[in-house]
């Protein structure tokens, strides 16, 4: 070693790749339990939302529809109507919808999980208070003049923006509120329909894009106060209770590959209408304000030929899940239904996704139940409503678990994984993007749900790590060490150059870090003299057994780009440099895996000897 400049070839800790101790499964501190304290709240507003907002729709139906002041749940489809209320109701609900919207807030446009989404990845989960009111008020409007909409994109929103609300008044993170937001959303969703598990996966699969206790334990706690709450305010009980057995065989479980494709197919042409038709009212020489009310028209339209495709319709759901409707009603509800809910949701107005879906899908299977073999009753409708559903939404285990739920069909749940899968594998095929995020596509913003293992969390410091290392003993001055690194460093020449040098005591025992381009200014100052003890900074490090995720979030956390890599259990000896291109090792690992394909084993080939061959 000089006596001023020092190139340190570090020893290789042993434990540098062995030694994990400190990392776990999961990051969790005791924080977590304070966020799921708050959900706890959180839970019992999204049941008490779930409730309001059950009892506005039918309050609003009785008195469109009925002309009575009711809020006992009925279909708009129960009895025949005056075709002018047919026609007027809707385009008045439309109305009151774009005037809420001009005058109240935009937010409430739309089926809102899009709008969730866009306040959780964009807007900090920070949901202002109008659209806690708004939000409901507008939902109920619209499915009670008979929109055919349901109440789960509404109270996923409203059950959200009332996390979001109480997270605001609290110092906490946006991760933090994001947390409290999904709570929200998903106690509302689970006490809507009654379907706890499956509102926590659609928590998982469309609104926490994570999987980490820090979220995951908050929601399941607030869904877990609204299950709980729910047969008090609304009733126990699957929401479509199942009958009968079903007699499942190999041939069914083929059968369900085809409802799958078929499932796969309506979802993309549902989607695509609801775009086209949000293309066609944006081409429309009037205020967007007008547009709910030309939806209305759509819906009037179609509810003068199938009167039982208006509202949430759950009592036809029902029937297709028992098997008890007509091919007529099938038939008409499949194809008015899938024309005046895409068509009308892309006019902006208030309304849900799920509920439609259901009713689509299952009229779809009730179609294919009278060509495919009796199984049982209503299980071609509920093998459809699980493909539509993982079609439209992209979420085939919460289809599955929606339609189980929903149904307490348990001896279903094969054939619903083979038909929604089949039906997800098919739409993602297709579509590029799901009815939920083409609207945030087409405001310049990129969703990617595909989960996997950050390739950074599987590589360690120590194994990418620059380990000749040039650093400077603390007396040496400013102009020394910048004349000792302007030579020909072969190094350099390689591309790899050095710009953080640490500093060290006689002992080698670190001291800071000082810059290039620190040296650089204080030369060109005339503070050439100076010694590097006096010009270093307090070095901000990381260990050989750092994740370079841990290294990129350190990097970012202080803004720089390079870190001395120190032993743990002697922060004070240097072993190593990282740099940000460094961290590009573990992508190049992800990119090899996923693309560099070759062949792991082959068959030994057999050769057969020559009879009579010299040995």
């Amino acid at each position: 070693m000089h006596d001023s400049v020092a190139r340190r070839r570090p020893r290789t800790s042993a434990t540098a790749r062995r030694d994990v101790g400190h990392l776990s499964d999961f990051t969790a501190t005791p924080r977590m339990l304070f966020i799921a304290a708050l959900a706890v709240p959180i839970g019992a507003l999204g049941a008490c939302a779930a409730w309001v907002l059950s009892h506005l729709i039918a309050l609003i139906t009785n008195l469109v529809w009925y002309q009575r002041l009711s809020a006992d749940p009925v279909s708009v489809g129960a009895t025949h109507h005056n075709p002018l209320l047919i026609l007027g109701a809707p385009v008045l609900g439309g109305l009151i919808v774009g005037l809420m919207a001009r005058y109240g807030s935009e937010k409430i446009r739309g089926h809102g999980m899009p709008e969730t989404i866009e306040a959780i990845l964009l807007g900090g989960s920070k949901v202002a208070p109008r659209v806690a009111v708004l939000k409901p008020v507008s939902a109920a409007v619209s499915i009670g003049t008979g929109g055919p909409f349901g109440a789960e994109g509404p109270i996923i929103m409203t059950g959200g923006a009332l996390g979001s609300l109480l997270a605001q008044f609290l110092h906490l993170t946006a991760d933090e509120r994001k947390a409290l937001l999904v709570s929200g959303a998903a106690a509302g969703m689970a006490a809507t329909f009654n379907t706890p598990f499956a509102a926590l996966l659609l928590a998982v699969e469309l609104l926490l894009f994570e999987w980490r206790p820090r979220s995951f334990v908050p929601v399941a706690t607030a869904v877990s106060v609204a299950a709980v709450l729910r047969p008090a305010l609304l009733g126990s009980g699957a929401l479509f209770p199942a009958a009968g057995t079903l007699h499942i065989t190999a041939l069914t479980c083929a059968l369900c590959l085809v409802s799958g494709i078929a499932c796969g197919l309506l979802a993309v042409v549902a989607t695509r209408l609801v775009y086209a038709s949000e293309d066609g009212f944006r081409r429309l020489p009037v205020h967007w304000m007008w547009w709910p009310a030309l939806g209305g028209v759509i819906i009037g339209v179609g509810g003068l030929f199938v009167p039982q495709a208006l509202g949430v319709g759950y009592d036809v759901i029902g029937a297709e899940l028992d098997g008890s409707i007509g091919l007529g009603l099938v038939v008409g509800i499949l194809i008015v239904k899938t024309l005046i809910w895409s068509l009308s949701l892309g006019s902006g107005t208030s309304g849900g996704v799920l509920a439609p879906m259901f009713m689509i899908g299952g009229a779809l299977g009730a179609l294919e139940a009278h060509v495919f073999p009796a199984v049982g009753p209503g299980f071609w409708a509920l093998i459809a409503l699980a493909g539509v559903l993982g079609g439209v939404m992209r979420s085939p285990i919460t289809g599955v678990m929606f339609a189980v739920e929903l149904t307490h069909r348990f001896d279903a749940l094969l054939p619903l994984i083979i038909g929604a899968c089949t039906a997800y594998a098919f739409s993602v095929l297709v579509l590029e993007r799901s009815v939920l995020t083409e609207k945030i596509a087409r405001r310049g913003f990129h969703l990617s749900r595909e989960y996997d293992v950050d390739p950074l969390e599987i590589l360690f410091v120590g194994e990418v790590m620059q380990r000749d290392v040039r650093a400077f003993v603390g007396d040496v001055t400013a102009g020394a060490a910048l004349t000792a690194i302007s030579g020909h460093d072969p190094a350099e020449l390689m591309g790899r150059r050095q710009m953080l040098y640490p500093v060290l005591d006689v002992d080698g025992r670190l001291l800071g870090v000082v810059t290039r381009t620190a040296l650089e200014t204080v030369v060109h100052d005339g503070e050439s003299g100076l010694p590097l003890a006096r010009l270093c900074i307090p070095a901000t490090v990381t260990h050989p057994d750092a994740t370079l995720r841990a290294a990129a979030m350190t990097m970012a956390a202080n803004d720089i780009n390079r870190l001395p890599v120190v032993d743990r259990d002697n922060p004070d000896i240097v072993l190593g440099m990282v740099s940000l291109p460094m961290l590009l090792a573990g992508r190049a690992r992800d990119h090899h895996e996923e693309h560099a394909a070759q062949r792991i084993l082959r068959l030994p080939t057999i050769r057969p000897s020559r009879v009579g061959a010299p040995a």
